[in-house]
């Protein structure tokens, strides 16, 4: 008898091991539920303290167009780094064969520039800024509204540049700029600019020191990575160049830009050298001309 309970024992035992049989339902289970019906779990919630300033934004990738500013945040306590590269020839100087026997003007010198901002604070940020010409800049901007809840993004931008490391004619500028995105396809800008000092050459005729400019910009990408931009900065009153050829044309630049990860690429060409807001007040004086250049961003984080 002892040995028929027990061989009753061992085999109930293995039943419940061995699971419910087949087409048998789990205790607890709707038998009519199917595995269509099962949802799959809702993704985690953000980690707190996360800063959405992190994530990347394909209509604005970077934090400039091309020389004007966009609206892109710089994350809290990150780093950004910019080379700019103008060429010094001239696209039209020469014959064709000249140029390309001079590699389009990329064997000649350059007015380069870099620099790096530090995110201060969310939507805050400070640069510095160095040219091969050895103008130095200073700048601040903070964005004043984000666009969302209404159909624009605003940012404010100062900055003070001077000649021979900061040791001359030293030149303040205030910016709005404007921003509204295309989606996420690009975006298109409007920066009114004041730029002060910018009339440096005592004999200038007139008498106006300061330059009204403003800036128009796009940007619209083609595909993931690759975006074309381009902007002009008219002059709409005071300084408007020092020589007798008259008014240096506006400033204006086209080109294609390429990202890959944390950097950007940028080809560009301009009728111009000028990267800093008084550079680009003055103009080329006295050239008539376009030139080849590029710049490279590097974002720390």
């Amino acid at each position: 008898m002892r040995a028929w309970t027990l061989v009753a024992c061992v085999a109930l035992a293995g039943a419940s091991l061995s699971g419910p049989a087949e087409g048998q339902s789990l205790a607890g289970d709707d038998p009519s539920a199917t595995s269509a019906e099962i949802q799959p779990a809702p993704p985690p919630p953000a980690a707190p303290g996360y800063d959405e300033d992190l994530d990347h934004d394909p209509a604005e990738p970077d934090f400039q167009v091309i020389t004007l500013r966009t609206n892109l945040r710089l994350p809290r306590h990150k780093l950004a780094f910019r080379l700019t590269h103008r060429f010094a020839r001239g696209l039209g100087e020469g014959s064709l064969s000249d140029l390309a026997a001079d590699g389009f003007g990329l064997d000649g010198g350059a007015l380069a520039g870099y620099g790096l901002r530090f995110g201060l604070l969310g939507g805050t940020s400070l640069g510095v800024y160095r040219t091969s010409d050895r103008t130095i800049q200073f700048s601040a901007d903070r964005q004043l509204v984000r666009e969302g809840s209404v159909p624009l993004a605003i940012s404010l931008l100062a900055s003070v540049e001077g000649l021979d490391n900061f040791g001359e004619e030293r030149s303040p500028s205030l910016t709005l700029v404007l921003s509204k995105r295309l989606g996420e396809r690009g975006a298109l800008y409007l920066e009114p600019s004041w730029v002060g000092n910018t009339r440096v050459n005592p004999s200038a005729p007139g008498t106006d020191d300061g330059t009204l400019v403003v800036g128009l910009g796009a940007r619209l990408r083609v595909v993931r990575t690759i975006a074309l931009v381009g902007e002009i900065h008219p002059r709409l009153a005071g300084y408007r160049g020092d020589l007798g050829s008259g008014d240096p044309a506006a400033l204006a630049s086209f080109g294609f830009e390429w990202r890959v990860g944390g950097h950007a690429f940028q080809l560009s060409f301009s009728n111009a050298h000028g990267t800093t807001p008084a550079q680009v007040a003055r103009g080329q004086q006295g050239v008539r001309d376009w030139f080849i250049g590029f710049n490279l961003t590097r974002k720390f984080y």
